[in-house]
């Protein structure tokens, strides 16, 4: 797709774009999120995703903090009960009633047979997903904290019995994703980044070389979006299940996970959000009390990872890279990856500021064909953008949440407003979309996602 520039064109669609009173967008999100509790956990979106994914727990218990501090609670404990026994939380926690709705389910990845550290009662997967829970535990005290005493009381009390999991699942990850050393942490498996079909993962994959006895499937997720485009193709789907089939031979056990899979890439993203949930979660470990050493471990990662992502940066572009840890190659496709070191610090001054000036840029968040300024998954200017396509293009409103939030965090207030106005300006529709087509605004892909209506509530209340 020709982009043009700004010079050029400008386009109105930042202007004419309607947007609702923020009481009924409010309400709307509060109603999708009511309406996807099941009771014991809200599923990710009621049709496409009816179960429990672990980074969308994270974000959706932020949500839910606005409505009931003690359901947002019970969310995060419902996951954290699923934890593995050495530490990992795994990426997807399967209902009952959903079991045969979704594809892969518990029978495919057979961990509760095939691993001594995954729980029985619930099911879940073999993998796991980006680390923000302890973001997330963060920010659900925050609000919790502006309400009365008994809000205040259950999550204090709740960041004090959930600190040990949290500590257990960071350790998790420091012992055993990170096979260089250095930090930059290691994904089995593309799903493992969140960002599932991202041209990130594209030369990874094609080293991915699915066997002949690979079982046969049928997959459920194109039943449920119309556009077959939107989603992954079969070819892709072939590797991403024989991914699970070499996990399943070893048995799930991480170190030979590592050493067997032939996926293996260090993700700047997921690397750049431990090394800020470390801190994070060590700022609350000092609050309440929790032992110094733990602490002092904590602090640690999050320099040893910060120090790693910052190392990632391609001197010619500017921009953070994945490391294909197989071929030894870097990756520098024009990804939201690239931005991973203002979600968590460690650059100099000059290539920070280098850094926000491309963000700001026509290639990113200032190309004027874009609906909303926030970041796409994929820079319009790259040959690998699919506006439609999952995260191959798309802009996901939980993605410019967590880059708001991280620049509040680093003290940036003027940037986290901007991507809150942004994001509002993205979700003013009311589908609560679990992803946007950057240049006209269609919602895409599942509609009333929760993650997406939890992020909204953030930002409005």
């Amino acid at each position: 797709m020709t982009v043009v520039s700004p010079a050029a064109h400008r386009t109105t669609a930042r202007t004419d774009r309607r947007e609702p009173p923020p009481n009924l967008l409010a309400a709307r999100a509060a109603y999708v999120l009511r309406g996807n509790d099941t009771g014991s956990l809200v599923t990710a979106a009621p049709r496409l995703y009816p179960h429990m994914w672990s980074w969308d727990a994270a974000f959706i218990s932020i949500g839910l903090a606005h409505l009931d501090v003690g359901r947002a609670v019970a969310e995060l404990d419902t996951l954290f009960a699923a934890q593995w026994s050495g530490g990992m939380l795994p990426h997807i926690v399967f209902t009952e009633d959903g079991a045969d709705e979704y594809f892969p389910g518990p029978d495919r990845w057979g961990t509760h047979e095939l691993s001594k550290h995954a729980p029985r009662d619930p099911l879940t997967s073999g993998i796991c997903q980006p680390p923000v829970h302890a973001i997330a535990v963060g920010r659900l005290l925050e609000i919790a904290r502006r309400g009365g005493a008994v809000d205040r009381g259950e999550a204090e009390g709740f960041v004090r019995r959930s600190w040990p999991k949290l500590y257990a699942w960071h350790r998790w990850l420091a012992e055993h994703r990170d096979p260089g050393g250095e930090g930059l942490l290691a994904v089995v498996h593309g799903w493992e980044s969140g960002m599932d079909n991202s041209p990130r993962w594209d030369s990874a994959y094609a080293g991915v070389r699915p066997g002949a006895d690979l079982p046969p499937y049928v997959r459920r997720d194109l039943r449920l979006v119309a556009d077959a485009g939107m989603r992954p193709s079969d070819a892709e789907y072939d590797r991403y299940l024989w991914l699970v089939e070499e996990m399943r031979r070893v048995g799930y056990d991480p170190d030979r996970v590592v050493a067997t899979s032939s996926f293996l890439v260090g993700d700047v993203f997921l690397t750049a959000i431990f090394a800020v949930a470390c801190d994070v979660l060590a700022e609350l470990g000092e609050e309440f009390g929790e032992p110094a050493t733990q602490i002092a471990a904590l602090r640690g990662w999050a320099r040893r990872s910060r120090a790693a992502v910052a190392a990632t940066v391609d001197p010619a572009t500017g921009l953070a890279r994945d490391r294909d840890f197989r071929s030894g190659a870097w990756i520098g496709t024009r990804t939201i990856a690239g931005f991973a070191p203002l979600l968590c610090g460690g650059l100099d001054r000059a290539a920070e500021r280098a850094l926000l000036s491309i963000l700001d840029g026509p290639d990113w968040c200032g190309n004027p064909e874009l609906t909303a300024a926030l970041v796409p998954s994929t820079s319009p200017a790259d040959d690998a953008f699919r506006p439609r396509q999952y995260w191959r293009g798309p802009q996901w409103p939980v993605m410019g949440w967590l880059f708001g939030w991280s620049f509040a965090r680093r003290g940036w207030a003027e940037r986290a407003e901007r991507h809150r106005v942004e994001g509002l300006r993205l979700c003013s529709d009311g589908a609560f979309a679990e992803y946007y087509h950057p240049l006209t605004g269609e919602p895409l892909g599942s509609f009333d996602q929760s993650w997406t209506a939890a992020v909204v509530l953030d930002w409005l209340c």
